[in-house]
């Protein structure tokens, strides 16, 4: 088994379909094979074995992907790493996964020298998009073949709880997630998805990515979010399905006409964070379109549930995705019936070997073959899953436990709020002071008492927030995902 066989199959079936497509250049499967065999031979005559760590610190491109499956053609493992993490930051990563090679830009180049990193560098500029030879075959490189266990990806995780731990995603996990993935969205070679979520992140890298190459659809390569960018490329490139976080979403309803600014877009998928119940519903009623959601994480390779077209259930997930299966358990471990909360377990072929040079962590994070997510959740008698927060956002307030999901999504129910975010503050009554910090739509605003009695005919007393803080943005990853942890630490410190 190796995913980079996935690229062979498109190109030898598809090979005059546009595969990657961006600003400044295009590649059918042809040529994008092509591109990946040249690297292939380049890294072979670097000296690079199977299983060598290889490093990824680049914006999106056409010549990442190419470097990526290169990398894989060969049984080497895919290192990849945030383009926006700074030097300090990249420091440890690097000595965690120790790359003989990484692919970078001039800029992040500048910042890689001044660290003590091993590894040769390789710029975006130093990849060549030559002809496609006219004799068939004359640059062929197949596919080394690997044992489904072997680890074909490391991708870093839990950046803002401390030091990153690498995930080790095997060539099993990663095409169990393409498939599964693929077969959900019904995905096809005429589909084009839109990526500007950064590459190193597993929703862009396995759910967008690695599905569509599976699928042979055509992917719409940026280098980030850009309103304007992403409005362009739906109709330059004819794009078939929209992935983005919850904020996009948010910011492309204040558009008066965005129903037909969306075009030939047939599926709409968010990623990162949950969506609120109300921005779901806004958006239904606006474009005629479901906005998808699933559950996954790193660890797990993307997709553990799905939320499906001809059942799809508002404020749920999803039910386990094919080969996937998932308990609800508490805190002893115990397995809990349905409409039960507690911490959601999973198993299943998805699930990662481990954490790269931690085999603590990995074992605290199984109970057997059982990863704990760490999120809070229940299965309803149909099976579906809802997730009701994040075990560590959990805020204790007078011996209560207070779900910060479930005030936001009464939040969000108001027109005046465009985002908004709960935590807990420390206080020396309750222990956490219920605090609530909202961006408001432009030109809106509402009376803090005013709200508070609002949120009073919604939820028990101790759960409405004690302040109501006005801010003018909230704090994001790369992704989109909200930053709870970072704006506390704002708070606090600030």
């Amino acid at each position: 088994m190796n995913i980079s066989k996935n690229l062979e199959n498109a190109a030898r079936q598809f090979p005059d379909n546009m595969a990657l497509m961006a600003d400044s250049r295009s590649l059918t499967y042809r040529q994008f094979n092509t591109a990946a065999n040249r690297i292939a031979k380049a890294l072979q005559k670097k000296g690079v074995r199977p299983g060598d760590h290889i490093g990824l610190c680049a914006p999106n491109s056409p010549a990442w992907l190419c470097f990526y499956f290169g990398v894989l053609k060969i049984g080497a493992v895919a290192v990849t790493l945030p383009h926006a993490m700074t030097g300090a930051e990249l420091e440890p990563v690097l000595a965690d996964c120790e790359p003989d090679i990484i692919f970078t830009d001039k800029a992040k180049k500048e910042v890689l020298s001044a660290l003590s990193c091993p590894g040769e560098m390789i710029l975006e500029t130093d990849i060549m998009f030559e002809p496609v030879p006219a004799v068939p075959g004359k640059e062929e490189v197949v596919s080394l073949d690997r044992h489904p266990d072997d680890v074909a990806a490391i991708l870093y995780t839990g950046g803002t709880t401390g030091v990153p731990k690498g995930v080790m995603l095997t060539h099993k996990n990663i095409m169990t997630s393409a498939f599964n993935v693929s077969h959900n969205e019904r995905s096809c070679e005429t589909d084009r998805a839109l990526c500007f979520l950064p590459l190193n992140h597993v929703f862009a890298q396995m759910h967008i990515m690695n599905a569509t190459v599976f699928s042979a659809g055509g992917l719409v390569i940026q280098p980030a979010f850009n309103m304007d960018a992403l409005l362009a490329a739906v109709e330059k490139f004819s794009v078939t399905k929209l992935y983005a976080v919850p904020t996009v979403y948010i910011r492309l309803l204040s558009l008066p006409d965005i129903k037909e600014k969306l075009g030939t877009v047939r599926y709409c998928f968010s990623a990162a964070a949950s969506m609120a119940k109300e921005v779901v519903r806004e958006w239904k009623a606006r474009t005629g379109l479901d906005i998808n959601e699933a559950y996954g994480m790193t660890e797990s390779a993307s997709m553990v549930s799905f939320n499906h077209y001809h059942h799809h259930v508002i404020g749920s997930v999803g039910t386990p995705a094919p080969n996937v299966e998932i308990q609800i358990r508490d805190e002893t471990g115990r397995v809990l019936k349905s409409n039960q909360e507690g911490e959601i377990c999973i198993a299943g072929p998805n699930i990662m070997k481990g954490y790269l040079n931690r085999p603590e962590d990995t074992e605290t994070a199984f109970w057997g073959r059982w990863f704990r997510s760490g999120d809070i959740g229940y299965l309803d008698d149909d099976n579906y899953l809802f997730i009701v927060d994040r075990i560590k956002e959990l805020i204790i307030t007078g011996g209560e436990n207070v779900s910060p999901r479930e005030i936001e999504e009464i939040l969000y129910t108001r027109h005046e709020i465009e985002e908004c975010a709960v935590i807990g503050l420390p206080d020396r009554e309750y222990g956490e002071r219920v605090t609530a910090y909202i961006v408001f739509r432009p030109g809106q605003t509402l009376d803090p008492a005013d709200l508070k009695a609002y949120l009073k005919t919604q939820l028990s007393s101790f759960k409405v927030p004690k302040d109501f803080i006005s801010v003018t943005e909230l704090p994001k990853s790369s992704t989109g995902k909200l930053l709870k942890r970072e704006l506390k630490r704002q708070v606090l410190e600030g």
